[in-house]
């Protein structure tokens, strides 16, 4: 080919290159456009850089020798700012180095005298105060693991949630030892060590500890104790909520405490933030995003006992709060308290937690000014979740490319009458179309894992599912429907055993509760599905509570559901409730609601029935319920 021709061509190819260049250009500008006018485009890139500078710490961590753990970040806060307050309660503080060395006295105290060593577990069944700490970094510094337990469980669940984590000794507080003593038997008959946090015991079985600790020396103990302390030791059994029965404890790795940590700095907090924990501790919340996530920050903390709304703005001004913990209905509560001229007084910045609803979040926003909320989607024992970083309101993450990446995970179609995923042809899982409500799951993977529950394979398998989207994979079923919109925000729908299905048709009890509460006399609801004789399926049915002066009004809440529900998602029944029973997170059980129905025979609150002809609730009568079970009234 002569040079000319050789030229040529090498044109005709260069101008081929700069319109394929061209072509390639226009086809990614809509994605560069649409990422770069993304108005959450600059929140997602500093919630990016935040998880890999996290991910890059804990890689850092796992791979020293002996393994970094919660406690050294702990201890490590100590020589950096030993009088910094670590801990506000009741009218004292406690700096970093006094709860350092009242740990050190625990750990003696124990070691001595309950012959504690690495690798052993115990359980601690007391309430919220500063001990709860220093017994558990005590426990921690002689390579123990710790089993929180729920102090409102008694009797057959206390001794199910104790004997399924293994522990050998049990620590409780003074006033939990009627409890313990009930119990005792069987514990002195399994060779189980009790110490009650107290100077005397008369109860023979029972040993006080108090004064052990008190005479114990507070010096440094060996990190020797620990030496074989790695990742993935056990460091806490956390418990289930138990809402739909025993609680099932969660075997919480050392690496997990770090994870769960860093919740707090994902959502903008820094060292010179304080933080109010007042969920109980022995609650994944309170304990590993509030506790573990105050050491991880090197923060300062004010502890409560537990709860209280009247009390709470006061708290947060008093000890100069900028951080606060919601979770449940709480925020409804604080919602519900009287208006103050005074409510934007205060210097909360951050509040993080979960299960808002969205006019509860803007309502609370409206009175209490510019929080930024950071509502998250997690489970103890899960191996994904989400935390919403931007200031949408009612979503509780967002997808991203990093995220999906290192923690692999889809929404899969689920039939809620058989409570099972649907599957093709192939006997593999469908993935729900982006907009539609499906089974969340997480990919079980090295980096990912799912532990599982200790003392319980029938139920750690149970939450496994296998051939997903392809043969042999392994996924976690979270048991939670939930949605990615066209934005990629996610939004929580409702957990699979709270969906029923009735007159073929689904109905997410979380959406019939929220209308309910719209009714001006309806303060609380909480929606369940109840089985009828000689009909498939579910109707539903609600207990609610009546704000308070107020009679409950049948034709108003008629209109209400009438006007915002399709009929099959009305509920059929109403149960009148003074109070709810709740766990100890504050969600609503509903098992025994469910197995108690509408009979007017077995339920002594008021019920009442829909009644389509009249346009009312009316008083569910003997005959009602007669006729509903002959079938005389269709349903």
């Amino acid at each position: 080919m002569s040079e000319s021709g050789s030229t040529m061509l090498l044109y005709y190819l260069f101008k081929m290159y700069i319109w394929l260049t061209i072509i390639a250009g226009l086809a990614v500008l809509p994605f560069l456009l649409k990422t770069l006018f993304d108005p959450y485009f600059g929140q997602d890139c500093l919630y990016i850089f935040r998880a890999i500078k996290l991910g890059i710490r804990l890689q850092k961590y796992k791979k020293k020798n002996p393994f970094y753990s919660i406690l050294d970040c702990f201890l490590d806060t100590v020589k950096k700012q030993p009088n910094k307050t670590f801990m506000h309660f009741e009218g004292t503080s406690h700096s970093y180095i006094e709860v350092d060395k009242q740990s050190n006295k625990v750990a003696r105290a124990l070691k001595t005298h309950a012959n504690l060593k690495e690798g052993d577990t115990v359980a601690l069944f007391m309430g919220n105060e500063p001990s709860y700490a220093w017994i558990w970094l005590g426990l921690a510094k002689l390579g123990c693991a710790t089993a929180l337990l729920n102090f409102n469980i008694r009797s057959k669940s206390l001794l199910h949630c104790f004997s399924c984590c293994g522990a050998k000794v049990i620590i409780a507080a003074a006033e939990l030892k009627e409890a313990v003593e009930e119990v005792l038997p069987t514990l002195k008959q399994q060779g189980i060590s009790v110490y009650l946090l107290s100077e005397e015991c008369s109860v023979e079985g029972i040993n006080p500890l108090s004064e052990h600790i008190t005479q114990a020396s507070d010096t440094p103990l060996s990190a020797d104790l620990r030496a074989n302390i790695t990742s993935k030791s056990p460091a806490l059994y956390i418990y289930t909520s138990g809402t739909t029965g025993l609680p099932k404890a969660a075997l919480v790795t050392q690496e997990r405490v770090w994870t769960a940590s860093f919740i707090q700095a994902l959502s903008g907090v820094t060292s010179e933030d304080v933080f109010y924990i007042n969920l109980p501790l022995y609650h994944s919340a309170g304990f590993l995003i509030g506790l573990a996530g105050a050491i991880e920050r090197g923060i300062t903390v004010v502890l409560r006992r537990k709860f209280s709304a009247s009390q709470f703005w006061e708290d947060c001004r008093k000890h100069h709060v900028t951080v606060m913990q919601y979770i449940g209905e709480t925020m409804r509560y604080l919602c519900n308290t009287p208006m103050k001229d005074n409510e934007k007084d205060h210097k909360v910045r951050i509040a993080i937690g979960n299960g808002v609803r969205s006019d509860i979040w803007r309502e609370f926003l409206n009175r209490f000014g510019d929080v930024a909320v950071r509502e998250l989607y997690a489970a103890t024992e899960g191996n994904i979740g989400f935390i919403n970083y931007t200031s949408k309101i009612g979503v509780v993450g967002r997808v991203n490319f990093l995220h999906r990446r290192l923690f692999p995970y889809t929404l899969i179609k689920f039939d809620i009458e058989k409570e099972e995923p649907v599957r093709n042809s192939k006997g593999l899982c469908i993935q729900a179309m982006k907009g539609e409500a499906g089974l969340l799951v997480g990919k079980i993977t090295r980096r990912s894992p799912f532990v599982g529950y200790a003392g319980n394979d029938q139920q750690t398998e149970k939450k496994r599912l296998r051939d997903v989207l392809q043969k042999g994979d392994l996924y976690f079923n979270t048991g939670d429907l939930l949605r990615i919109d066209e934005q990629n925000f996610v939004q929580f729908q409702d957990r699979v055993g709270d969906t029923f299905r009735w007159k073929g048709e689904n109905v997410a009890t979380t959406e019939v509760a929220d209308i309910l509460t719209m009714v001006d006399c309806i303060e609380e609801a909480n929606v369940y599905g109840v089985k009828v004789e000689g009909h498939e399926g579910r109707i539903g049915m609600a207990a609610v509570k009546v704000e308070e002066g107020k009679e409950f009004d049948g034709a108003s809440t008629f209109s209400q559901v009438a006007s915002y529900l399709p009929a099959y998602a009305r509920p059929r029944f109403i149960r009148i409730q003074t109070s709810f029973e709740m766990t100890g997170t504050f969600k609503m059980k509903k098992v025994t609601l469910v197995e108690e129905g509408f009979n007017p025979a077995v339920v002594q609150d008021p019920l009442y029935f829909l009644d389509p002809a009249k346009k009312t609730y009316v008083p569910l009568t003997e005959e009602i319920y007669s006729s509903i079970n002959t079938r005389e009234i269709k349903l």
